[in-house]
């Protein structure tokens, strides 16, 4: 039986290199549907990657609140209220909107769906040491800001409760200031200068590795170049905006235009829920706070980068979809191209098979031989179309800037799908041209 299955083989293999060209062509559509197969799954694949990626940076299950100056003349419901001049023509007045503050983190922390909450108070400074100087920023935080970021330190150490409590003037530093600022030495222990401010330095972090597309895109900050302190320490050391000052006097409550004196607290305000399920509900909740308590204004943004990320996720999954018909339909027309020549074929060979069934041919290897012949040929397209997909996955990837995943999976799925058309559109062919009457063959001209 195995002698008589190498035959067969043989005999298909001299019939598809005697027509080499004509074999080719037949495969040509397999080819390109396998292609598209290998480049659709490599841009889905890196597209997941990627958005994954994402995720990990921003974290998963959070709310992201971020000062903004209140709309004028907004009123409780988002209202109009009616605006009164004075005799001067002076500004029409508009609610006081104090901002985001301390006191707004313990009210969101009582709420039951809120695991954690990490405010942020960024102040644009100079760092300064041993005669170097670098813009930075000098961001005030808690302890719930490395948990939230999974930030760690490879030198030094993260605040302790004693710097917490006594609001101790140190500070956690960025790789990128290091690299920079400290060129090889160790800057633990070191006193660094930001602004007018003396900090001395106890840790520096782990070096996050982002492209800074990625971080534009989800608006996100370079951490590996910001300096971190006490938030208490940002308020006493770079001042409290909410404590009334003279400047305030007068002005505040009055639209004098663009150059009021900022009165908020804090400028960031990361809050994680415990539960993915309970995201938009706890936004919702904790937007009404903020609004209640501020008297009426919306002073705040607020966003849910994970929802963002994930109706990302949706529309990239649809458009995998469309590509994954485009594969089929080229791998379908692939296999109605195969059956068509392969009947083609029968017809031109009809004295051929004929001769065979004379010298005693079996019906069985009739059909095997012409099995045998379309499987070679969508396995010859097969092959042709993996080394074209990778080729196009990686032309795709260098000339639109997309990230592509070549998986092994991809390329035996694919190849897998070639082998079983080239069978199942075979399987009429070698039928019918078994079934030829070998007498009438032999009278065919």
């Amino acid at each position: 039986m195995k002698e008589r299955l190498l035959f067969l083989f043989n005999i298909a293999v001299q019939s598809v290199l005697v027509n080499k060209l004509r074999g080719i062509l037949t495969a040509l559509g397999v080819v390109f549907g396998v292609a598209a197969v290998i480049a659709m799954l490599a841009i889905g694949s890196g597209a997941k990657k990627f958005i994954l990626d994402q995720m990990r940076l921003i974290g998963t299950n959070n709310i992201v609140f971020t000062h903004k100056a209140p709309d004028k003349n907004t009123g409780e419901e988002g209202e109009e209220e009616s605006t009164t001049s004075t005799p001067d023509n002076e500004s029409d007045l508009k609610t006081w909107a104090p901002g985001m503050s301390k006191r707004d983190i313990e009210v969101i922390k009582s709420i039951a769906s809120v695991d954690l909450v990490s405010p942020e108070i960024i102040r644009q400074t100079k760092a300064i040491y041993n005669g170097k100087i670098l813009d930075i920023r000098c961001v005030g935080v808690t302890n719930s800001f490395f948990e939230l970021n999974r930030l760690e330190t490879y030198k030094g150490t993260l605040f302790t409760e004693e710097h917490l409590r006594n609001a101790l003037p140190v500070c956690v530093i960025g790789k990128n200031v290091e690299t920079k600022l400290f060129s090889g030495k160790d800057p633990v222990g070191q006193s660094i200068k930001c602004g007018n401010n003396y900090f001395t330095i106890i840790g520096v972090l782990d070096k996050r590795v982002a492209t800074r597309e990625t971080l534009t895109s989800l608006g996100l900050r370079d951490l590996n170049s910001d300096i971190f302190i006490p938030i208490d320490v940002s308020l006493i050391r770079f001042g409290d905006r909410s404590v009334i000052r003279k400047e305030h006097l007068g002005r505040q409550g009055r639209g004098d235009g663009n150059d009021e004196p900022e009165v908020h607290q804090i400028d960031r305000l990361v809050v994680r829920v415990n539960d993915s399920k309970f995201l938009q509900p706890t936004a919702d909740v904790i937007a009404r706070l903020l609004k209640r308590r501020h008297e009426g204004q919306v002073d705040f943004n607020m966003e849910i980068p994970e929802l963002l990320l994930q109706q990302e996720q949706k529309t990239q999954d649809i458009f995998n979809l469309v590509l994954a018909v485009i594969a089929g339909i080229s791998l379908l027309v692939g296999g109605i191209g195969i059956m068509n020549i392969m009947l083609a074929s029968v017809y031109e060979r009809i004295k051929e098979i004929g001769l065979r069934r004379a010298l005693g041919a079996t019906h069985q290897d009739i059909v095997i031989q012409f099995l045998i012949e379309a499987v070679l040929v969508s396995t010859i397209g097969g092959l042709m179309g993996v080394f074209l997909g990778i080729a196009a996955a990686s032309a795709i990837s260098t000339a639109a800037e997309i990230p592509t995943i070549i998986s092994w999976w991809s390329i035996v799925l694919s190849f897998g799908v070639a082998a079983s058309i080239g069978l199942a559109f075979g399987i009429f062919p070698a039928q019918k041209a078994a079934r030829l009457d070998p007498i009438e063959a032999l009278r065919t001209d």
